[in-house]
């Protein structure tokens, strides 16, 4: 089977094409063509066996000069526990003062990653 991917890697965006076949329970990449750097080979078999994503979000803030703190993951989340996670930064709140870096929220929905504040928010006036 054959799949085509844009590589999001670098400004490059090359066209890559996938050669796959289905080993049992898991897709295994036989060829990738169309790259022109090393990353676009890393970035395409991951995207086709387990791909994965940087969530960036808000943070309801209590008591800060700004309602709101924007957040990110500090590590990628698998595609499929996207929902999960945006369903726990949903329903979190913190107070302020909120520091670029602070770990909002340890773990959400059971991944590996954190929920990190990307704004510093001081208190109301």
């Amino acid at each position: 089977m054959k799949k085509e991917l844009t590589c999001i890697v670098c400004p490059n965006g090359c066209q890559l094409e996938a050669t796959l076949e289905n080993g049992g329970p898991e897709i295994q990449v036989t060829e990738i063509t169309g790259n022109q750097c090393e990353k676009g080979l890393t970035w395409a078999e991951q995207e086709l066996t387990n791909p994965v994503r940087t969530i960036i979000s808000s943070v309801l803030v209590d008591g800060g000069d700004l309602p709101l703190v924007s957040v990110r993951t500090d590590a990628p989340v698998p595609l499929g526990a996207i929902f999960d996670v945006m369903k726990d930064i949903k329903a979190s709140k913190t107070k302020a003062p909120v520091a670029i870096g602070d770990i909002l929220i340890k773990s959400p929905a059971g991944t590996s990653c954190n929920i990190i504040a990307t704004k510093n928010i001081a208190p109301a006036p």
